[in-house]
């Protein structure tokens, strides 16, 4: 997909949240802050965009984010619990009302019977409203199974902001 996809779609995102004077945060795993960059290459972006989490490693979503070590434990760190986790501590670590939260296996190793690689759980979520979960299973490699999974974040944001 071009970067001109991406680039709309980021920017029809900013006119949303400020049409509803809103800030948004995002808490990466497997994308490792690619999205936050296809956020901020918009100009104005820090009118909208709050902060980012990269939390790649396990200890990282504890810290940064309050995600249980029962919840990684249990579920594992590509998860729609830990994904949930993920979304709700970006919202309660930072000052923005709306999060998106990317957790996945991008490759080429790391996929299990369960979870092979290309498996993605994601989470959006709005102040004082429950998440959105989605688990998907991306075909491609790892740059192409990333790009997937920060367009797919970007249409959920868009989606979520547009029901109202």
């Amino acid at each position: 997909m071009p970067d001109s996809v991406l680039h709309d779609m980021a920017e029809r995102l900013g006119h949303l949240l400020l049409q509803g004077n809103e800030y948004l945060v995002t808490a990466e795993s497997c994308t490792a802050g690619g999205l936050a960059e296809i956020i901020t290459r918009i100009p104005g972006s820090s009118q909208w965009f709050e902060r980012g989490f990269v939390t790649y490693s396990d200890i990282a979503k504890q810290e940064l984010l309050g995600v249980s070590h029962d919840t990684l434990d249990q579920f594992g760190a590509v998860s729609e619990e830990t994904v949930c986790a993920m979304a709700e501590g970006a919202l309660l670590n930072s000052h923005a009302q709306v999060s998106v939260a990317i957790t996945g296996i991008a490759g080429p190793d790391g996929g299990s019977e369960q979870k092979p690689v290309g498996t993605v759980c994601l989470a959006w979520m709005r102040q004082g409203e429950g998440p959105t979960v989605s688990r998907v299973l991306f075909n491609g490699d790892r740059l192409q199974i990333r790009h997937q999974a920060c367009l797919l974040a970007l249409q959920g944001l868009i989606d979520m902001l547009e029901k109202e």
